[in-house]
Parts: C-alpha cells; structure tokens; sequence
C-alpha cells in the first residue's frame, strides 16, 4: 500500500464519467491539503549522536590531565 486511501465512489444513479470527475476531483483535493513531505536531513547513527552530546556537556580537560598529570 502507498500509505494513501483508496477511492471508491458507491452511488448506482452516477455514471462512468461522472464517478471518474468525482473520483479526480477528490484526488486533486487530496494532493492540494495534503501535509507537505518533510526532508530527512544526513542521518547520524545513534551511537555518534551520544558521544557529540556527551563530548558538548563535558568541560574541556587535556588528554594529559585524564591519566591525572598536571597540565
């Protein structure tokens, strides 16, 4: 399924033609109040997206200082 309703137009007094301007007519009606389709931007995996976050809210220390040497 395209994630779209299905139109079926039920009324035995319409013909041919008829139910296929109702049925355009929905459609054009569909596509012009439709939400507009969003831009997934360049994904980031999980496991990088933690390690910016937790590099961000962490205070700058040397590499030197980690192992407790002074600066």
């Amino acid at each position: 399924m395209n994630g779209r309703p299905e139109l079926k137009i039920i009324t035995p007094n319409a013909s041919a033609e008829e139910s296929a301007a109702i049925a355009a007519a929905l459609g054009q009606f569909m596509r012009q109040t439709a939400p507009a389709a969003v831009t997934a931007g360049p994904s980031i995996p999980a496991w990088q997206r933690a390690s910016l976050a937790e590099g961000v809210a962490r205070e700058y220390s040397s590499p030197v200082e980690q192992f407790g040497f002074p600066a």
